[in-house]
């Protein structure tokens, strides 16, 4: 786990969960933007998946345990592809805040996933 591209996810979860969350609050239903912000999130996770991969076949280990970070890593791959599901199937305010929660429950994942790679609990 590149340090750098760690805090650029988390910090960009953080945003995207407040974001959605805010759109949900006031009112407005899933749109193409509130799922593209679920496609960036994605994104990063995608991108981390590889570069951890590539870390991985190098050499490296997480400092816990590799396979958790991975279990952590591919479990929070799926909750974006959840919550667009949920938008796509219900279109109310909800599941705007979904969305916006989803992206929430990455960043908390991505600290743990930190803490697990690097064994620090700061």
């Amino acid at each position: 786990m590149i340090e750098s591209f760690y805090q650029v996810s988390l910090y960009a979860n953080l945003g995207i969960g407040a974001i959605s969350l805010l759109l949900g609050l006031v009112g407005r239903l899933p749109s193409g933007f509130s799922v593209a912000l679920a496609a960036i999130s994605e994104l990063t996770l995608l991108v981390q998946l590889v570069i951890t991969i590539a870390l991985v076949i190098q050499g490296a280990q997480a400092k816990q345990d590799t396979v958790e970070f991975f279990a952590y890593l591919i479990t929070a791959i799926l909750v974006p592809l959840g919550a667009v599901f949920w938008a796509l199937l219900d279109r109310s305010k909800w599941s705007t805040v979904v969305l916006g929660v989803s992206a929430l429950t990455i960043a908390v994942m991505l600290v743990r996933m930190h803490q697990i790679w690097t064994g620090s609990y700061v």
